[in-house]
């Protein structure tokens, strides 16, 4: 019989790396949002407690909006938070990437503390970025700092979408937090681009240039 396949669990291996060499602080960042049409791209930084990290961490994209909910108050209370953004006016002029680096950046940065090393998602460390860093690829399912960060971003950035959404009702944000879903674009189509939607994505761009096409 074959054994089912389990996932691996975020842990704090790259951690206790860090600490054996030398680090006393040491921060996980994730960021969210660099998909969707609209809204600003969100980052975290969070310094977990060694001798008290909260249970159940993992990438926030594998819990429910509950178990996230309930994880962010725990984080809360237990570890040292920083969130930041980077703008769709930020997105639209330096590009994407560069902005959820910015943002990352500005998370770590508003840490109350300097680390001593950063735990970055994804494989690029921020340029601008001048503490120890390591880039971990999947480090949200990895670190558990990183899983942490990504959960605090993810609902920060959630709950953003949705009072972005009560200020232009119909294009869905309270639900699909600005990604590109089938309603998302039905509604741009209808009601057009608002000021939150990120015009150098390819989906805004063509309905703008279509626009002006048809006013030539």
């Amino acid at each position: 019989m074959q054994k089912p396949i389990t996932k691996p669990v975020p842990d704090f291996s790259f951690e206790t790396a860090a600490i054996a060499k030398g680090a006393k602080i040491i921060a996980g960042v994730d960021e969210v949002g660099r998909g969707p049409l609209a809204g600003p791209v969100t980052a975290a930084a969070v310094i977990l407690d060694p001798y008290d990290i909260p249970i159940g961490l993992n990438d926030s994209k594998t819990l429910t909006a509950k178990r996230r909910a309930a994880l962010e108050g725990v984080i809360f209370a237990k570890a040292t938070v920083s969130i930041a953004h980077a703008t769709v006016e930020e997105i639209d002029e330096i590009n994407i990437l560069r902005a959820s680096h910015l943002a990352m950046e500005r998370a770590i940065a508003g840490l109350p503390v300097v680390p001593d090393h950063v735990l970055i998602d994804g494989n690029m460390i921020p340029r601008d970025l001048t503490l120890s860093a390591e880039a971990i690829v999947k480090g949200d399912s990895k670190s558990v700092s990183i899983s942490a960060a990504s959960i605090v971003a993810k609902n920060c950035r959630d709950r953003l979408m949705v009072d972005l959404a009560q200020q232009h009702p119909g294009y869905g944000w309270e639900t699909n937090a600005g990604y590109g879903s089938k309603s998302h674009i039905s509604a741009l189509q209808n009601l057009g681009v608002t000021p939150h939607h990120r015009r150098s994505f390819k989906p805004i761009h063509n309905i703008l240039y279509q626009g002006e096409k048809l006013s030539d």
